[in-house]
């Protein structure tokens, strides 16, 4: 259950995150994709987050980011990652599932589930990851009327919406600012150019969009084929609002399942009980992290003495 320091409503976390995005502070969005990572990063005092999609298609449905999950897919997953946070969350809505009309319910979809905005992209659909080969873009026109729509079709005006570009790899640098401009003037509040290739790449984009620009970040890995690694204090000084870190919780937790199955692998072939505390949490905290301390308290305040006697004993008094 959602703490109650934070924002109580869908609308004021809007307005925190508008807030946050438009501070002189670059704003930092570790990328969530379950109810694990969501509830870790509000844990760790961060206000706002971005739901990856590429980690929603992964974790939830075991395929590449390639266009196979689709609107109710994410949708569902977003609500209730929405529902279990006070965190603002912001939604990948890939290419908004089809032609403008398609991107009009697309915003209003996730507005109507609790997220703070949408990302609209101008990638051909079925799209794929931005750092991958092979990618495909609409054209201008077509890309300004999606988010013209998805623009239109918020009820509540603090919802955001963020387009993103992927015309790099195919027309350029050129293309790619041209194409933020006619977005953010069809009403895009948050601008997105990804798999930039280069520092001057960056400092270029942001000083000629005219609103908050965005950037994909990568995190522990130096050897790249897109974007260069950089701080979010470099970033800040090159004029971006917003980083994202995408593939930072699913990289890592990753990695940290590989380590376990490798502990218990090792207890398979040497037959002896391996323990490696520091590779695991606790199941007490594992249950805190999820919700069963405010679970309990829902117990006690609505169940009756006789069940709660049958279920937890003289420990229920």
């Amino acid at each position: 259950m959602p703490s109650t320091t934070g924002p109580s409503t869908a609308n004021e976390k809007r307005k925190l995150f508008r807030r946050l995005m438009t501070d002189p502070k670059i704003l930092v969005l570790p990328g969530v994709f379950d109810g694990y990572s969501t509830r870790l990063v509000e844990q760790s005092g961060y206000p706002a987050a971005f739901i990856t999609g590429a980690g929603i298609s992964e974790a939830y449905m075991g395929w590449a980011d390639v266009g196979i999950m689709g609107f109710r897919e994410n949708l569902e997953a977003c609500r209730y990652l929405a529902g279990c946070t006070d965190m603002a969350l912001f939604a990948d809505g890939d290419t908004g599932y089809g032609n403008a009309v398609n991107a009009y319910f697309t915003a209003r979809g996730f507005e109507d589930a609790g997220l703070a905005g949408v990302m609209i992209e101008d990638q051909v659909w079925p799209k794929r990851c931005g750092h991958m080969k092979g990618k495909e873009v609409i054209s201008l026109e077509e890309g300004v009327e999606k988010i013209r729509a998805a623009a239109e079709a918020r009820r509540d005006r603090d919802f955001i919406i963020k387009s993103r570009t992927d015309t790099l790899a195919t027309h350029g640098i050129a293309e790619v600012i041209k194409r933020l401009n006619a977005y953010a003037e069809a009403g895009a509040d948050l601008l997105f150019a990804d798999a930039l290739l280069s520092v001057s790449d960056i400092a270029t984009v942001a000083k000629n969009v005219p609103k908050s620009l965005c950037v994909n970040m990568g995190f522990g890995i130096r050897k790249r084929s897109t974007t260069p690694l950089l701080s979010p204090r470099q970033m800040q000084e090159l004029g971006v609002a917003v980083a994202i870190y995408p593939r930072l919780l699913t990289a890592t937790a990753i990695q940290g399942m590989k380590n376990g199955l490798a502990v218990l692998q090792q207890a398979i072939d040497s037959g002896e009980v391996v323990e490696r505390p520091d590779l695991a949490v606790s199941f007490e905290e594992l249950n805190t992290l999820v919700g069963f301390d405010d679970v309990q308290k829902i117990e006690k305040r609505f169940l009756t003495k006789e069940q709660m006697a049958r279920k937890y004993g003289s420990a229920a008094q």
